[in-house]
C-alpha cells in the first residue's frame, strides 16, 4: 500500500457539475421559458425524508418549477387533496396534464417488475428519466438520435458526430447513468480524440449494481461505447462487451457473456470500479483495487474504504448532483421535443 503523501485526487461531483449548470441556466433564458417556466412533477410513494427537498433546491436555483406529489405512504397521517390516490393513478393524471412537461418518480417503490410497469406507464414524452421502455431500447440498440415525433430513429439521417441530424434529437438517457459517464468524461476516462460511440474503447470498467434503473443501463452504455464491462451484482458476475457491427441490427448493440473470473481477479484488472450498492456494510476492498484506477461511489452509503485514494488515482464520492442536473437537463430536452411535434402537427394542418 502506497504511503498518505501519494494518495489519490478526490474529486466532487460539484466540481463536475459546474458546466452543467452554466449551460443549464443559459438554456432556462430561452424567450420560451420566460413565458412559462418548465414544469417538473415528482411523485414520492415512500418516506423519503431527504427526497422532499433537494430536487425542489436544485430546480429552484436554475429557474424549474418543481411540485412534489405525494401518494401511498408519503401521505400517511396527512388528509385533503390526494388521499387515497396511488401511484399509477398519480402518473396516470400526470401524463395527462398539459401544464406538466416533465416526471419523475422516487424509485424504489414495490420492486423491480412492478417498479419497471409503473416506468413505462410515464409518457415517454414526460419521461425525465429515461426509463419508459422505448428509451431503454434505444439506448440497449445504440439508437442515439431519434425522430421526436416517433422517438424512434429516422431512416437515412447521416450521423457524423455528437450533434443530431436535421430533423432529429438526442434520445433521453437514464439520468443516473449518464450522470456517471459524464463524471467519467470529465476525470479523462472517455478519450475525446477517438471518434463518438467509441471513446471508452480499452478501458476496462467494473459495474457493482446490475438494477435496471443504474446498473444494467450503465454497463450497456459503456460497453456500446467500447469498454469491456464486468457487472457484478448478489447473482455473480457477467461481461458486457461491443457487439460486431457486422451483426444482425436487430440484436442489441452490446453481448452480454458468463465470466469465470472472481470478483477480486474482476477489481485487480480494472480501470475503472463503480459502485451503486444501497447498504451500509458492503465496502469494496481498497487492496484488490488496480493501482491508479478511477473510484466512483454511486450509492447513498460509502461502498469504498476510508483508504480507498491509497491505491485509486482518483476517487469520486457521489454523483448526486449530476444525477439532478441530467434530469434537469433531459426535462430541457422534452420540452424541446413538444415543441418541434407542436410545429409538425401546425406545418400538417396548414
Amino acid at each position: 500500500m502506497s504511503s498518505n503523501n501519494h494518495q489519490g485526487i478526490l474529486v466532487t461531483a460539484s466540481k463536475v457539475h459546474v458546466p452543467f449548470k452554466a449551460e443549464l441556466l443559459q438554456a432556462i433564458n430561452d424567450p420560451r421559458f420566460q413565458k412559462r417556466a418548465p414544469h417538473l412533477v415528482g411523485i414520492l410513494a415512500t418516506k423519503k425524508e431527504d427526497a422532499r427537498s433537494y430536487a425542489e433546491r436544485a430546480c429552484e436555483q436554475i429557474g424549474i418549477n418543481f411540485e412534489l406529489r405525494l401518494v401511498g405512504q408519503a401521505r400517511e397521517g396527512m388528509d385533503g387533496a390526494g388521499v387515497g390516490i396511488g401511484v399509477e393513478e398519480a402518473i396516470l393524471e400526470a401524463n395527462e396534464d398539459d401544464d406538466v412537461d416533465g416526471i419523475m418518480v422516487y424509485y424504489p417503490i414495490y420492486g423491480d417488475r412492478q417498479d419497471q410497469y409503473l416506468q413505462s406507464v410515464v409518457s415517454p414524452v414526460k419521461d425525465v428519466e429515461g426509463l419508459n421502455h422505448q428509451f431503454l431500447f434505444n439506448l440497449y440498440h445504440n439508437i442515439r438520435f431519434i425522430s421526436p415525433l416517433t422517438l424512434r430513429p429516422v431512416p437515412g439521417a447521416i450521423e457524423t458526430g455528437d450533434q443530431p441530424p436535421e430533423g432529429t434529437v438526442k434520445s433521453i438517457l437514464p439520468c443516473t447513468p449518464l450522470a456517471i459517464v459524464k463524471v467519467l468524461e470529465h476525470v479523462g476516462v472517455y478519450n475525446s480524440l477517438i471518434p463518438y460511440g467509441d471513446r471508452a474503447r480499452g478501458k476496462v470498467i467494473t459495474v457493482i449494481n446490475r438494477s435496471e434503473v443504474v446498473g444494467r443501463p450503465l454497463a450497456a452504455l459503456l460497453a456500446n461505447d467500447g469498454a469491456r464491462v464486468f457487472s457484478v451484482d448478489i447473482t455473480g458476475i457477467v461481461e458486457f462487451s461491443k457487439r460486431p457491427s457486422k451483426q444482425s441490427k436487430y440484436n442489441p448493440h452490446h453481448v452480454i457473456n458468463p465470466t469465470d473470473l472472481s470478483l477480486e481477479e474482476v477489481l485487480g484488472r480494472s480501470d475503472v470500479v463503480i459502485s451503486a450498492v444501497p447498504s451500509q456494510s458492503y465496502k469494496v476492498p481498497t487492496a484488490q483495487l488496480k493501482d491508479g484506477c478511477v473510484c466512483v461511489n454511486v450509492a447513498g452509503e460509502k461502498n469504498f474504504e476510508a483508504d480507498v485514494r491509497e491505491r485509486a488515482s482518483i476517487y469520486v464520492p457521489s454523483v448526486g448532483v449530476m444525477t439532478i442536473a441530467m434530469l434537469q437537463r433531459n426535462l430541457l430536452r422534452l420540452c424541446k421535443y413538444q415543441d418541434m411535434v407542436k410545429e409538425a402537427t401546425q406545418a400538417k394542418s396548414a
